[in-house]
């Protein structure tokens, strides 16, 4: 059956958050109380704009290193671009080992992953987007460094895993349905690498995998306050603002004490009429 085959499966998940990103409201109003039920709107140009535009960087990154793999520089497995652990001239792999791939099958391998991966992420997470990169970019590359086994760690694959890890975690963190959806839609898709953090196959720097994940894991938990956040309904609001401003027992007993009663002095003064005072006299 064609559900089964992955490429058919990849087609469906990737066509799936596409349509996720071109109905996204980017708005976040307070919900009422009581959710009401709302037909999909037509995708407008503001969502198909900003869709589009979610692809720009990781198209300009894959461009970069297939360029840089088309020109095979003679370079690109020296010490100076690849990360050598704890060796001070691999230090410098820590930027740029991402962009250096082995062969054809290791990039295109690595293409289609970066280019979803970083689209969901500047489009759902636009906001900390370059944060969340730059520590896992740097984060994998320095554990490598401190870490790994002696050799040569080449490849963007730590950058994969750090970014699948950090949107199912990220999603979950948040407790945002549309979030979590992606989350899992994201583990649906690329669930298969958790093989990749394990030690199986010799060639395969399994360490980048697995401290590309750490790094993922380590960005959701530190960025969980930042970027999108769960739509709140407005009775949460009104409870978070009664946790907020409690009613101590002071306030009760302030409250309740009676207050002393206030006497009323009324002056009254009286002139008889001019009638009343001739029939006096």
């Amino acid at each position: 059956m064609k559900l089964y085959d992955n490429a058919y499966r990849e087609r469906i998940i990737i066509g799936i958050l596409w349509r996720m990103m071109l109905h996204e409201n980017q708005e976040s109003p307070i919900l009422p109380a009581e959710p009401i039920a709302t037909s999909i709107e037509p995708v407008s140009r503001i969502g198909k704009k900003q869709a589009w535009r979610s692809l720009r960087w990781p198209l300009i990154f894959l461009g970069v290193i297939w360029a840089l793999h088309f020109f095979s520089l003679k370079e690109m497995n020296g010490p100076s671009w690849g990360i050598h652990p704890r060796q001070w001239a691999g230090l410098t792999g820590i930027l740029t080992a991402p962009f250096i791939h082995a062969d054809y099958d290791h990039l295109i391998s690595n293409s289609l992953p970066l280019l979803v991966v970083g689209t969901v992420l500047f489009h759902f997470y636009r906001a900390i987007a370059w944060q969340v990169i730059s520590m896992i970019w740097l984060l994998t590359g320095f554990w490598v460094w401190l870490l790994a086994r002696p050799s040569t760690h080449i490849g963007a694959s730590g950058l994969i895993y750090g970014g699948v890890i950090f949107l199912f975690f990220s999603g979950i963190f948040r407790k945002d349905m549309r979030l979590m959806a992606i989350s899992f839609l994201v583990v649906f898709l690329y669930g298969s690498l958790a093989w990749g953090i394990l030690p199986l196959i010799p060639d395969q720097s399994w360490e980048s995998h697995l401290f590309g994940s750490i790094a993922g894991l380590f960005s959701a938990i530190y960025f969980r306050k930042e970027g999108p956040q769960r739509k709140k309904f407005q009775w949460e609001l009104e409870e978070e603002q009664e946790k907020s401003n409690p009613v101590t027992d002071d306030d009760l007993a302030g409250n309740l004490t009676e207050e002393p009663e206030q006497k009323i002095v009324v002056q009254y003064d009286y002139r008889p009429a001019e009638k009343d005072s001739q029939k006096g006299k």
